[in-house]
């Protein structure tokens, strides 16, 4: 036990980091994935192509590769020429990468509310976007909870990525107390640590799901 508290601080400042990124990207990448949604199933078939081409990029590639894309690639682009700092390129490459994800989620919960909802909208005067912010995305929600819970969840264990570009975040640093004292013991305590995050996070949607639940 002497040793495990004598970890705990290098842990916890990794977690620190591994919760920045975790809570950064969901801010960032959630509202640009409602956004790539409705741009999705927009009416301008221009628009819609392009945004489907990005999903469609963004899902098809890993996103360790886009992380070094952004990190080392990026600079040595024409016209772009931006060389980003290693924590602001994990944030940019998480949130383009998740925003894709939670796009589809997104627009699969809009498409499932039936028309016949838009057209009474219509018929009360409703503007298209007062349809969906009173009428549409109040029930999307509720139809996207699982999935944006499955998708969160595995947002957090995705962190442990970031090791490539040398930042200190929990399993960089289980990794390193590893490597000094020759013990997995480190590890353990670092997959306890994610196992709590998502024990958190899991009941956050349970609850959220049990609230939306009462309305049915």
């Amino acid at each position: 036990m002497d040793y495990i508290f004598k970890i705990l601080p290098p842990l916890l400042e990794g977690s620190a980091t591994t919760l920045k990124l975790f809570f950064v990207t969901l801010i960032l990448s959630v509202p640009l994935g409602l956004l790539l949604a409705l741009l999705r199933i927009s009416r301008f078939r221009t628009v819609s192509l392009a945004v489907n081409g990005y999903i469609w990029l963004m899902r098809g590639t890993p996103l360790m590769l886009q992380m070094l894309f952004i990190y080392f690639a990026l600079p040595f682009v024409p016209v772009v020429g931006v060389r980003l700092p290693d924590f602001p390129a994990a944030i940019v490459a998480f949130a383009l990468n998740y925003a894709a994800y939670f796009a589809e989620i997104f627009r699969a919960g809009i498409q499932s509310i039936d028309k016949g909802q838009y057209e009474g909208a219509k018929v009360l005067g409703f503007s298209y976007p007062q349809t969906m912010r009173r009428i549409v995305l109040p029930q999307v929600i509720k139809r996207i909870l699982p999935p944006m819970s499955n998708e969160t969840i595995t947002l957090v264990k995705d962190t442990s990525l970031i090791y490539i570009l040398a930042l200190n975040d929990l399993l960089r640093a289980a990794r390193g107390l590893v490597q000094r004292d020759f013990t997995t013991s480190p590890f353990i305590v670092a997959a306890l640590f994610y196992l709590l995050m998502t024990l958190v996070l899991t009941w956050g949607f349970q609850r959220l799901e049990k609230r939306y639940a009462a309305y049915d």
